[in-house]
């Protein structure tokens, strides 16, 4: 029953397709997302804006007058955007209901990354950090508050927080790392660390337990690094193949992680503390490279409701591609359907297939079954069919219609598992069709008419025939003639004119219970021939035919016209009689003008008494080309006097 590993498939796919739409921007700072509006907020610095996008990436607005704007922060009401314009020493808000800028704060330093913590807004400048108080009536600049961390400047500045955690801001530079009370006015420090240099972000976990940095240590291969915030020792982190370079925790503690890959996942998801991914997502190539695009450094970022990853992506054009990845948290289970490769119509024949995910699903699972054939395109709902413990199924069906019958079945998914779905198709018997045509291999005449009848035997349902017109050569295409029921005698017909070598090809399509039939017949045609005679004085009988009388010095001229064809050339042949016998002197090919015509003239002999004939052919194939058949034209005769 399963003789074709090749037919066994299986599908699996979100439940929302993933989107994905180019960003109208040079560079890439930073990217929040404001769940109440449903935009997604991405920094240029280069370009210096802030472009707004809807969740499918579609630009909503643009603000521009910010130069070297990086570091997005979004407000705990989710009014306001903060922007580190840093080229301005200053820090702006936008409104997120109009997308307007709604204030701007001198900061007296150039800020960098910001992270929003009690209603302040903190920000690397430097080596150090800062808070902007806006809750009074003036707003309130604190800088140099690190403390005695003795940050780099080489690396960059990260920041991190939590809504679920009041109070802390965790700060990552190079090799150090520190965890911050800023629920007080001012940062008191309450550990400090150290993690490796590369980390390109870094992002503290809802519980408030852990600091998870882009780059965990190579020691223990590439992978996001985790940290306690107790005491900054590393703890188990979450391991990636290529190199990392992001990292974003969900509101409910789902990790993305981001890593610079051209042949492997870009984005992997985890459960809180699961070193194995609940799901990946691959980029395509829309470069000019053999690998594919790549995540920006740092460019990752969950929605609220942790249903979607925004990620930015880049190919070797440099252009930026905002990706909006579905259902990530969801487990994506693989759907694989085995049905076997044939099988009599009205017979009962199985199917068999598994369900599996990382987390197996339970006995009983309910998965819909749909039969798509002949008689239901649109595809026909058969029996719930449900899983055993290990997440195999089988199900018996008897296909009422023969031909490719397709059985898919889907599985709709629930909170944690997206949905799934696999098909496999069987090919169905049906009884043979007889269907004949006329006229194969006949000789025709240079357009003359010929009809050709298509016979169609028993069938259940369909009882339409298409006929369709192949003329040799390459500058004609196939053509259909005509498409239509037969008639009570089960024939149809169409009329060709035969110009040219011809197939006909009658088409049966088939139907639920009849297998569908095709013939072709190829009927010849005749070249077009003729040939004048000039230069003669007059004409007369000699015996039964007509002669043209020339003078013995006088040159003929054979004129021959002929159906034209692309490199066409006509073959002319002349004998001479001598003792009542007709001997052949020679033959030669001479090319066709674009109107069909060749002239020849033939020397003079110079003497009288002299009887000869000639006659112009199409050879096929000889002639340059095959779309007619052998043809010969008629003999012209001729005679020289004194």
């Amino acid at each position: 029953m399963f003789s074709s590993a090749a037919l066994i498939t299986g599908v699996a796919g979100p439940a929302t397709a993933d989107s994905t739409k180019t960003l109208p921007v040079a560079s890439f700072g930073d990217m929040v997302v404001d769940g109440t509006h449903q935009r997604v907020y991405v920094s240029d610095p280069s370009g210096g804006k802030i472009v707004v996008t809807d969740y499918a990436g579609t630009v909503k607005a643009t603000l521009t007058g910010l130069s070297g704007v990086t570091g997005l922060a979004l407000s705990a009401d989710s009014g306001q955007v903060y922007a580190a314009v840093k080229n301005d020493n200053r820090i702006v808000s936008v409104d997120t209901a109009t997308y307007t800028q709604s204030a701007s704060y001198p900061v007296g330093a150039a800020p960098g990354d910001l992270e929003v913590v009690d209603g302040r807004v903190w920000f690397a400048h430097g080596t150090d950090i800062g808070s902007l108080d806006v809750s009074g009536a003036d707003p309130v600049v604190h800088l140099r508050q690190r403390g005695d961390v003795d940050f780099s400047g080489a690396f960059g500045m990260f920041l991190a927080s939590d809504p679920s955690v009041p109070g802390v801001l965790a700060v990552g530079n190079g090799g150090d790392l520190a965890v911050y009370d800023v629920s007080a006015d001012g940062a008191a420090m309450r550990v400090k660390g150290s993690m490796d240099t590369s980390v390109t972000q870094i992002d503290l976990t809802p519980d408030g337990s852990q600091v998870l940095t882009s780059w965990g240590d190579p020691d223990y291969g590439y992978g996001i690094g985790a940290y306690s915030t107790a005491d900054l020792s590393e703890q188990t982190g979450y391991p990636i193949d290529a190199y990392p370079n992001a990292v974003r925790v969900a509101p409910d503690g789902s990790v993305a992680g981001g890593s610079f890959s051209w042949y492997d996942p870009d984005v992997h998801i985890h459960r809180p503390g699961d070193p194995v991914p609940t799901r990946e997502y691959d980029f395509p190539n829309t470069g000019n490279s053999s690998g594919a695009d790549t995540l920006v450094p740092g460019a990752l970022a969950w929605a609220p409701d942790a249903g979607r990853v925004f990620a930015v992506s880049v190919n070797t054009y440099g252009t930026r591609t905002l990706r909006a990845l579905t259902d990530p948290t969801k487990e994506l289970p693989t759907l694989k359907v085995a049905a076997p490769t044939k099988s009599d119509r009205a017979k009962k024949l199985g199917v068999t297939g598994k369900l599996t995910s990382k987390t197996p699903l339970a006995a009983g699972t309910a998965l819909k079954v749909t039969r798509t054939d002949l008689e239901s395109p649109a595809g026909k709902t058969l029996a719930t069919v449900r899983t055993k413990a290990d997440g195999s199924f089988s199900f018996a069906d008897t296909p009422p219609a023969g031909g490719k019958v397709t059985y898919k079945v889907s599985y709709a998914g629930d909170a944690t598992h997206a949905p799934a779905a696999g098909s496999d198709a069987v090919e169905v018997s049906r009884a043979a069709t007889t269907l004949t045509l006329g006229n194969n291999g006949k000789l025709y005449a240079y357009g003359k008419d010929v009809v050709f009848t298509a016979h169609l035997g028993k069938t259940y349902k369909n009882r339409t025939v298409a006929l369709y017109a192949d003329p040799f050569g390459t500058d004609k295409p196939k053509k259909l003639l005509k498409t239509a029921k037969v008639n009570s005698s089960g024939n149809v017909s169409a009329t060709v004119d035969m110009t040219r070598d011809t197939t006909v090809t009658a088409v049966f399509t088939g139907d639920a219970r009849s297998a569908s039939k095709t013939v072709q017949s190829t009927a010849y045609a005749q070249a077009k021939i003729s040939t004048s005679v000039s230069k003669h004085y007059k004409t007369g009988r000699i015996g039964s035919a007509t002669y043209y009388y020339f003078r013995k010095n006088t040159d003929p001229v054979f004129t021959t016209t002929m159906n034209y064809y692309s490199g066409r050339k006509q073959r002319l042949q002349v004998q001479v009689y001598s003792q009542g016998t007709w001997y052949d002197t020679g033959s030669e090919y001479f090319a066709l003008a674009r109107n069909g015509t060749s002239a020849v003239r033939l020397e003079a002999p110079g003497k009288a008494g002299i009887r000869a004939r000639l006659r112009s052919s199409y050879i096929n194939g000889s002639s340059g080309d095959t779309v007619n058949s052998t043809t010969h034209g008629a003999w012209k005769y001729i005679t020289f006097t004194n």
